[in-house]
């Protein structure tokens, strides 16, 4: 009599068949990528407007800008116009908060652009070729 241990082990020793699917992408949705392209674009400027944060308190907490602000100083001989009051927080956060919305428009338009040369480039190449296998 065979037990249901000896069962199992001879199914485990069978050999499961591979399985391949091989997928062709011929068409990129332009909607879905302009949405996608516009949420990465996002996650970047909140990262450019974090780390620009971050790097202003270390650089401020270091005294790199009072110390280079004193270099400047004893080189022109004149403290009309310094440097930390050019580079405050408020000045550096509104130059990132810029450039930040310049990366949104920009990372979404090209998001569209390449979708839209994707699906142009397809009419004449025949899209991507993928395969997949179920190892």
């Amino acid at each position: 009599m065979s037990t249901v241990a000896e069962k199992l082990q001879r199914k485990s020793q069978k050999p499961t068949p591979t399985k391949q699917v091989r997928l062709k992408l011929v068409y990129i949705d332009f909607w879905s990528a302009v949405k996608v392209s516009f949420l990465v674009s996002v996650c970047g400027a909140v990262l450019l407007l974090v780390s620009t944060l971050l790097v202003w308190i270390v650089l401020n907490s270091l005294g790199v800008i009072q110390r280079i602000d004193a270099l400047f100083a004893d080189i022109t001989g004149q403290d009309a116009a310094t440097l930390a009051s050019i580079f405050s927080l408020g000045q550096v956060m509104l130059f990132a908060s810029i450039v930040a919305i310049l990366n949104l428009v920009g990372g979404t338009a090209l998001g569209a652009i390449s979708a839209l040369l994707y699906n142009l480039s397809v009419r004449i190449t025949g899209g991507v070729l993928a395969g997949y296998t179920n190892n």
